[in-house]
């Protein structure tokens, strides 16, 4: 079983490193839904659309926050706050686990995305500096790396859709 996948039985495996889940039922699916329109949505309101009372809505978004599946946070334009550019780093990694890499890649302020990867590179970093020349400095961080054998910069030219609905539309 690989970790985090769920089993016949529908439960987290062992080796799964999340909390169990909170109940997904259409009422916990609606309130994330409302929150990810605007996550600044009074309970109450949110109380009055779907049928329950305020205080059920906060319990729930309890709940979901303790199991990890709902996190409340200010999502920026990094173009606004100073940062001018944007880019994926496919990394290819030998000799030593993707994961000691990607601990490493992850002490970097600039790193906002990490994922481990199947296919043409072991891992995808998103970074975001102020300039070409701080994506450069960013990079030669990175290449000298133990483990790390390749980078190679995937520049964004234009954000056309970023979504935050996974799962309740």
């Amino acid at each position: 079983m690989i970790k985090g996948e769920l089993g016949a039985d529908a439960a987290p495996t062992a080796s799964s490193s999340r909390p169990p889940q909170a109940q997904m039922d259409p009422a916990s699916k609606a309130i994330i839904g409302a929150l990810q329109v605007d996550g600044r949505r009074a309970y109450a309101s949110i109380a009055d659309e779907i049928g329950l009372t305020e205080d059920e809505v906060e319990q729930r978004v309890t709940r979901l926050q303790d199991a990890g599946l709902l996190q409340i946070t200010a999502v920026t334009d990094p173009l606004q706050m100073g940062f001018a550019r944007q880019a994926m780093l496919g990394i290819t990694v030998a000799g030593v686990p993707p994961k000691v890499v990607a601990d490493a890649v992850g002490q970097i302020p600039e790193v906002s995305y990490i994922v481990l990867t199947a296919g043409g590179f072991d891992l995808m970093v998103e970074v975001i500096g102020t300039s070409d020349a701080h994506l450069l400095e960013l990079v030669t961080m990175i290449k000298p790396i133990t483990g790390v054998t390749a980078v190679q910069p995937f520049l964004y030219l234009e954000l056309h859709k970023q979504t935050y609905t996974w799962g309740v539309r």
